[in-house]
């Protein structure tokens, strides 16, 4: 199975193609610009330099959240034309779950932190066994000494991962002396990670119609955060 993968979720972005777990192309932007001007390119050049086109992909998959509301809408959005585009299945997954996949190969807690702000984190957990990691809890967003608490508690070894991972264990570190951070290189999410997500997800489950293809924000948008606290604060007055 070929898989073409969008991560769009964070400040960077990446697109894989991967074919049977093997990385055929690769790019990535982490240049500040919008995801709306570099996304598509990035597809364009990692097809052309795999000398493959649309036709040649079996599954097109996205990481749909949680993580930015924009950069999210964009990537599902990308996943979403070239499916129908191209009449392939399109499927999303965890960006969580994603960062896990690309740290399947080591025995150890994967502790999956992305700055979720106002002191939370986006955050799941999974155990892996060196080869496929399990799920132990549900994406959530959670403050850090309540994540703390949760880790102090594990008697294993735990490895962070995700754009939050290294703020996170400045902190995490004085009251879990079993924690680690990813490699560099492994550390950040990645499109490959997404694609062995979406491999994982599609043997499961076959993907049903694109409108099922959405964003997963777990936490309402600011804008709509604030316009419910204006809402209350109406109703306290009386308005």
């Amino acid at each position: 199975m070929r898989i073409l993968a969008i991560e769009s979720s964070a400040k960077a972005a990446s697109v894989a193609v991967v074919r049977d777990d093997v990385l055929e192309a690769y790019a990535y932007q982490n240049t500040g610009l919008t995801h709306s001007r570099t996304l598509m390119p990035m597809v364009r050049d990692a097809l052309r330099n795999a000398d493959l086109s649309l036709d040649d992909i079996d599954l097109i998959a996205a990481a749909n959240g949680p993580g930015s509301f924009t950069g999210l809408r964009i990537g599902v959005a990308a996943a979403k034309g070239l499916a129908w585009a191209a009449q392939k299945p399109g499927i999303g997954v965890s960006t969580l779950e994603a960062m896990a996949r690309n740290l399947a190969h080591v025995k150890a807690v994967i502790c999956c932190v992305m700055d979720a702000r106002r002191g939370e984190y986006y955050n799941a957990l999974f155990e892996s066994d060196g080869i496929e990691p399990r799920r132990l809890c549900e994406d959530r967003t959670i403050p850090l000494e309540k994540l703390a608490d949760i880790l102090a508690r594990l008697d294993t070894m735990v490895v962070l991962v995700g754009d939050g991972a290294n703020s996170a264990f400045e902190r995490l570190e004085q009251e879990c002396p079993d924690i680690t951070l990813a490699p560099p290189h492994l550390i950040h999410q990645s499109a490959y990670g997404v694609a062995m997500a979406a491999k994982a997800a599609y043997t499961q489950r076959r993907p049903a119609d694109l409108s099922a293809l959405d964003p997963v924000y777990i936490r309402m948008p600011q804008a709509e955060r604030e316009r419910l606290e204006r809402e209350k604060e109406r109703e306290k007055r009386g308005e």
